[in-house]
């Protein structure tokens, strides 16, 4: 175990005799600009113009002729008449006469 540190000490001696100084350089400074603080409001804008009126819209078409009616019911019947009035009573006959009996008799079919 003493070959290993010996030897891991001598490898890290080495390596960093072997390496060239190296000069650093300091990164460029950039300034970034930053926002202050915001301004006052700006005046409100004037109004718009108004747009162009648009292009009528087509005429629809018709609409459908409805369904013919049902048939109506059949009236109810009349009531009866009222009822007409008596008649005139008719004249008096003469008075019968006594005396005789008249038969008549029919005539005899003519010959054929």
């Amino acid at each position: 175990m003493k070959y290993v540190i010996v030897l891991s000490a001598v490898l890290a001696a080495a390596s960093l005799s072997a390496c060239k100084p190296t000069v650093v350089t300091p990164p460029a400074v950039v300034n970034v600009p930053v926002p202050g603080p915001a301004g006052a409001t700006g005046a409100t804008g004037g109004t718009g113009a108004t747009g162009a009126m648009g292009k009528s819209g087509d005429t629809g078409a018709p609409g459908y002729t409805g369904n013919t009616g049902a048939t109506g019911n059949t009236g109810a019947t009349g009531s009866t008449g009222a009822t007409g009035n008596t008649g005139d009573t008719g004249a008096t006959g003469d008075r019968g006469k006594s005396g005789n009996t008249i038969v008549v008799v029919p005539a005899p079919a003519p010959a054929r």
